[in-house]
């Protein structure tokens, strides 16, 4: 049976999204596996990169883990999925680093990943903005002709939690754009990589839509 390894590499919200693109694999052919074995995510058809908490973090634990390698070859030979943190760990680097320094990244998409700069900024309603960003939000979709947004209607809300957000240097590679205080990258994609800003596992149809389609995109 063919294999989606969902990456294990101790940051994550693994559970959620095990469950979530287990659904949607029912009667599909492929089998989801969590797994911390390098060769396991070498060995898959597919791979599903989770991530939360701090850049830094998730990026010393992908290296001390031993998968750092086994991901980077996914992202060349494979269809690839980043979600939150996992979406920003495919950049060049990210502000969010430890005592002002910047945290590098996998450098698989040309960019930068940068803070919410909200202070003094009032929303529509006249609330403030509070950072992070925790809730539903639309996305606007840049790349609408894109496979994995396939049955997705534009303008669909999902749901967020973060205070960084991804800025890759070629806007070709936004694939969906949301508003916080600005415009800023909600999902990005390359070749066989696609990534989203937001939790397709707790944004209802809308997101178990995106990894259906995900489980059938043949880059």
């Amino acid at each position: 049976m063919k294999s989606v390894a969902v990456v294990d590499y101790g940051s994550g919200n693994l559970r959620s999204v095990s469950q979530a693109v287990q659904h949607v694999a029912r009667d599909s052919g492929y089998d989801v596996v969590v797994t911390s074995r390098p060769d396991e995510v070498m060995a898959a058809e597919r791979v599903v990169l989770p991530g939360q908490g701090a850049m830094h973090d998730c990026m010393r634990a992908l290296a001390e883990s031993g998968l750092q390698e086994a991901v980077l070859h996914a992202a060349a030979h494979k269809p690839l999925f980043g979600v939150c943190v996992g979406m920003q760990m495919l950049l060049d680097q990210s502000h969010e680093g430890l005592q002002g320094a910047a945290t590098p990244g996998l450098g698989l998409i040309a960019g930068e990943v940068v803070r919410f700069e909200l202070a003094g900024q009032l929303q529509p309603d006249g609330s403030r903005y509070k950072v992070p960003q925790m809730g539903w939000n639309q996305v606007f979709q840049t790349a609408s002709g894109h496979p994995v947004w396939a049955g997705v209607p534009d303008g669909a809300y999902f749901y967020f939690v973060h205070s960084f957000y991804a800025r890759p240097s070629d806007a070709r590679h936004v694939a969906g754009e949301a508003d916080y205080g600005a415009r800023f990258a909600a999902a990005i994609a390359r070749d066989n990589i696609f990534a989203t800003q937001f939790h397709p596992e707790k944004s209802a149809d809308h997101g178990l839509a995106l990894y259906r389609n995900f489980l059938h995109w043949q880059p």
